[in-house]
């Protein structure tokens, strides 16, 4: 086990904290959801006051997951927060909703949102055909997950590369957007406000939108906590996700300077469009970075999705194979190739926007338990120790932005599909019972010879052999 999870983490000072979050926070999200985010706003306006509010969130909640991460210094994402709060059945919830939903779901957006960028150039002047960009989208899950299950080091280096891609791809397009606003270039951005949307649910479906391009914050935080002086945290985060906002807002900006809304809402793939009108006749210099970009988040995200599954494997909340290591690579083979067979699922009935509505629904749901935790372990935990300790008002009003964000768009406009989300959250209660809190033993026969089969087929062992 040692050998797979042990990482000596380096202690850094501020600069190198806020690049951390900077390279980590920006990922695909900021190609995928301008669209969106405009769509549910209706103007330029409002849409470019979203993905600053947007910032001023995650920040606020970065900060509680601050303090919450160096209360308590266990691994597995949400779980140790929520288990200690609120107990094991709430915890399971989420291990269950984050292992079945929200990870596999994550990897789809991305690889589809990938497939649209590097099918797009063939395709100009139109939208890519659904089929291709779904093959593309497998294509690229399938290999994605095959290099972190064939080496841990392969795939650090992949994300390394990919990570120095989009900063480029950020920096090119910020940089044109301020040489066409310093040309002049601001007719989209005069009567900014008209056409706004007023409905209590589109104004929190387009801060789902806004939100995904910086959910990177929160895994941020539980996976390189210990890797950032706990004095220079607090700091960092100040620092580091007010920098990628205005990097977020700049490049809403740029795109704004040589598009209308409407002609951005019919672009099928918005760097594209903004590279064709700019760049020419150096256009392919954006999608392929874009592309880069995209399959670099895909990785981390993948990278992520597969400890986390492997986790719940061992905590005895997913079958035990899940929670076995490959005995050649020290990968979680199994664990990564179930993320990604789910990824692959939910790739062929659903697209990117109602995948992000869904994700972030369930999503938010968690962030607000998890902010909540943090307001009932001010009461019930006081003897933990807080290296890092934020205002009480700070949680509480992550909560109520989560009431909102979880309630808004199903009182303004209710669909079933929320419905089937809340009833699959809360089905895991099915399994819990039996399988979690009994342990029955006729579960354990069924699944052995699978699991024994499983194991001889990918040559893979359980963790405390490895140790």
């Amino acid at each position: 086990m040692q050998l797979f999870i042990s990482h000596v983490y380096a202690q850094v000072g501020l600069l190198s904290g806020t690049c951390l979050i900077v390279g980590t926070m920006i990922g695909s999200g900021i190609f995928i959801s301008p669209k969106s985010v405009l769509l549910y706003t209706g103007a330029v306006g409002p849409c470019l006051l979203i993905w600053a509010a947007c910032g001023v969130l995650s920040t606020l909640g970065a900060l509680c997951y601050a303090e919450l991460g160096t209360m308590i210094t266990k691994s597995g994402g949400e779980y140790p927060y929520l288990m200690e709060a609120f107990g094991s059945i709430i915890a399971y919830l989420y291990s269950w909703t984050t292992v079945m939903v929200l990870k596999p779901s994550s990897f789809a957006i991305i690889t589809l949102s990938f497939a649209e960028y590097a099918s797009t150039p063939f395709y100009p002047g139109c939208t890519p055909p659904l089929l291709v960009t779904k093959c593309l989208s497998a294509a690229a899950i399938i290999i994605i997950t095959f290099i972190n299950c064939f080496s841990v080091k392969l795939a650090s280096y992949v994300q390394n590369f990919f990570t120095a891609a989009k900063l480029v791809i950020i920096l090119i397009i910020v940089g044109a957007g301020i040489v066409l606003l310093a040309q002049g270039k601001t007719k989209n951005f005069s009567n900014a406000f008209d056409g706004t949307s007023t409905s209590f649910g589109a104004i929190g479906l387009a801060f789902y939108n806004g939100l995904w391009a910086y959910d990177g914050c929160m895994p941020l935080l539980i996976d390189f906590l210990l890797s950032i002086n706990l004095r220079n945290l607090p700091l960092a985060i100040i620092l580091g996700i007010p920098l990628v906002t205005v990097c977020y807002v700049l490049v809403n900006v740029s795109y704004f300077t040589v598009m209308s809304a409407t002609e951005l809402l019919l672009s099928p793939a918005v760097a594209v469009t903004f590279a064709d009108r700019v760049l020419y006749p150096a256009a392919w210099i954006v999608p392929l970075f874009v592309v880069f970009s995209t399959f670099g988040s895909a990785n981390g995200s993948c990278f992520t999705a597969g400890r986390l599954v492997y986790a719940s494997g061992r905590e005895g909340h997913m079958v035990k194979i899940l929670s076995y290591i490959s005995v050649k690579r020290f990968t979680p083979a199994p664990a990564l190739i179930f993320n990604g067979v789910l990824a692959i699922f939910y790739i062929i009935p659903a697209d990117i926007n109602s995948l992000i509505n869904y994700f972030s629904f369930a999503q938010w749901l968690f962030y607000g338990l998890t902010a909540l935790a943090l307001i009932v372990m001010r009461f019930t935990r006081k003897e933990l120790h807080r290296p890092v300790k934020v205002p009480i008002v700070i949680a509480v009003l992550m909560v109520l932005v989560s009431c909102y964000l979880v309630l808004a768009p199903i009182i303004d406009k209710p669909e079933l599909e929320y419905l089937y989300c809340t009833i699959f959250i809360f089905s895991g209660l099915l399994l819990y019972y039996p399988f979690v809190y009994r342990k029955v033993n006729w579960g354990r026969k069924i699944m052995r010879p699978i699991t024994v089969h499983l194991q001889l087929l990918m040559e893979v062992v359980p963790p405390e052999k490895t140790e």
